[in-house]
């Protein structure tokens, strides 16, 4: 996939052994601690869950895999920039970097599953689930090629710098609402819950179910993981068709986010939707 102002000479070189990032490590082990505190019965209620899934969906599924995965990293459909800030803000409240997320896709795409892939399957399942992002890599310092298009958009920039603190403001909110039970499971929870969405479609969709098309890589399509994911997990069809705002080709295929797709284009607010060529579909 060719990148807007990336150098098609452009090599990333990981060592074996990359170093701890020990603040994510310990952000990501200290939600989690967190998230347990959801199996105490006074943080449990039914409004408390329904919240969470809420959240899960406008962050997750309207966020980033409809914001930061198909519209803006692969510009796989155009909307008004009100609408791309819109979803690129409810991306962020997922507390995922939309500037490097968006970078280590783009290289993902493009050495997917040798060494240079960040989230490189051969390395384990482990490494690609969640390894990865616990640990610094050289290739962090080849990012500003893959983000030209966004890195100097103040709206990225200033989202990027202050994710941290929308998640704080958004939980300040929750706790007027609904007290410590939305605080749990509108934030811990449905935090942990996406953030695991997110992460199989780089592991489990590289190591569990079966290839529709010959991409080159492991890339599958796994039923289960397109279900959490919002259609995500059509993951083969993706690499196949990797511009393709529609995942989920066959009927069967069930594929939300292309759901949501075809609304926008509706409103008038989607166009020049690509779509894999007819014969694929």
């Amino acid at each position: 996939m060719v990148i807007p102002g990336q150098s098609m000479n452009a090599k990333v070189k990981i060592p074996d052994m990359p170093l701890p990032d020990w603040p994510v490590i310990g952000f990501i082990v200290s939600v989690h601690l967190l998230a347990l505190s959801a199996f105490a019965p006074m943080t449990f209620s039914w409004p408390a869950v329904g919240v969470a899934l809420f959240l899960h969906w406008l962050t997750v599924g309207v966020g980033v895999t409809l914001g930061y995965h198909r519209l803006i990293t692969h510009r796989a459909f155009q909307v008004p920039k009100w609408v791309e800030y819109t979803l690129l803000f409810c991306a962020t409240l997922s507390c995922q970097s939309p500037i490097e997320w968006v970078g280590k896709h783009r290289m993902h795409h493009r050495y997917s599953d040798t060494p240079d892939d960040p989230h490189d399957i051969n390395k384990g399942f482990w490494w690609t689930h969640v390894g990865w992002i616990c640990h610094k890599l050289p290739c962090d310092r080849l990012m500003d090629q893959y983000v030209k298009d966004i890195a100097q958009d103040r709206v990225y920039r200033f989202l990027d710098r202050t994710m941290l603190a929308w998640q704080a403001l958004l939980a300040a909110l929750l706790f007027v609402i609904g007290g410590w039970p939305f605080v749990v499971w509108g934030i811990f929870v449905r935090l942990v819950a996406g953030y695991h969405s997110t992460w199989f479609v780089n592991s489990a969709t590289h190591r569990f179910g079966c290839q529709s098309h010959d991409t080159g890589d492991q890339s599958t399509n796994c039923w289960w993981v397109a279900l959490v994911s919002y259609g995500e997990g059509w993951h083969n069809n993706h690499h196949a068709f990797p511009r393709s705002a529609r995942h989920g080709l066959r009927w069967w295929e069930a594929d939300v986010t292309w759901w949501m797709v075809r609304g926008l284009g509706a409103l008038g607010l989607a166009t020049k939707v690509i779509l894999p060529p007819r014969r694929a579909r």
